[in-house]
């Protein structure tokens, strides 16, 4: 399998179903999707899997979103990843912490439609490019 090819996602999410949608979505565009039900979970994968992409959910039992995301910025092995916060805590307060404070590098709100998530994965993916 040619990893040129076929980018890698990490989704971070404690929703199975969301995980599944997610998939689904980026899937038809030849990414593929593993799933991570919650941060300890997640981080251990993005670890063993060094993904093009991590779709980071905020709000998760184990670990708070940006618990999981100051790990990953903190651990130089990935902290080059980019990560996409997808959640549903859509207050703009959120948004401004996260894209300017944290610099994830990109937010989607939930719920969201499978073009706002195509257009945030792509739009990430080929800064990380460039």
């Amino acid at each position: 399998m040619d990893k040129t090819t076929l980018k890698q996602v990490v989704c971070i999410e404690d929703d199975p179903e969301m995980i599944e949608l997610i998939r689904l979505i980026l899937s038809r565009r030849g990414v593929q999707v593993h799933g991570a039900a919650g941060g300890e979970v997640g981080l251990r994968m993005v670890r063993e899997t060094h993904p093009d992409l991590i779709l980071l959910d905020l709000m998760m039992p184990d670990m708070d979103g940006w618990e999981v995301y100051q790990q990953i910025k903190s651990d130089e092995a990935i902290n080059m990843i980019p990560v996409i916060v997808v959640t549903a805590k859509a207050q703009n307060i959120d948004k401004v912490l996260g894209i300017h404070i944290a610099k994830v590098d990109d937010y989607i709100a939930k719920p969201f439609s499978p073009q706002e998530l195509m257009d945030s994965v792509e739009k990430v993916l080929s800064k990380k490019v460039s």
